[in-house]
């Protein structure tokens, strides 16, 4: 598990390789990742777009922006979380993803919460720091 705080807005992301959707033989690995967002301050927050820069094993990078995630954008009161799962392919067996979120409190304020730099690796194999 990766974690990351801003704000008193924990986000828990858990990676996992999906060996039944991807093909190696043909260059392609998919990972998944579920992805935890956890409001602990006192304030309501909306998440309006997110943000990731993935980088495969040979330094490829892509940059994805949109609103919100999985088509939603989850109103987060105090105390409350949200929780999807969503996926990444790559043409290579490792790599990673970082990003942030853009939120938007009650009284209309935007401000970015991370969410950390996670690996994507094969189960089994050596770690490559990416």
């Amino acid at each position: 598990m990766y974690h990351a705080v801003t704000r008193n807005i924990e986000v828990e992301v858990e990676p996992f390789y999906m060996e039944d959707r991807s093909d190696p033989d043909t260059g392609r690995y998919v990972w998944g990742y579920r992805i935890t967002i956890e409001n602990r301050s006192e304030e309501f927050v909306q998440l309006l777009t997110r943000y990731w820069h993935i980088t495969d094993a040979e330094g490829r990078v892509e940059e994805v922006r949109g609103p919100g995630v999985v088509g939603e954008q989850p109103e987060l009161n105090p105390g409350d979380s949200f929780q999807y799962t969503s996926g990444c392919p790559l043409s290579t067996p490792s790599g990673i993803m970082v990003g942030h979120y853009t939120m938007r409190n009650a009284r209309g304020d935007l401000f970015d919460i991370a969410v950390p730099a996670f690996s994507l690796d094969l189960p089994n194999t050596m770690r490559t720091v990416n």
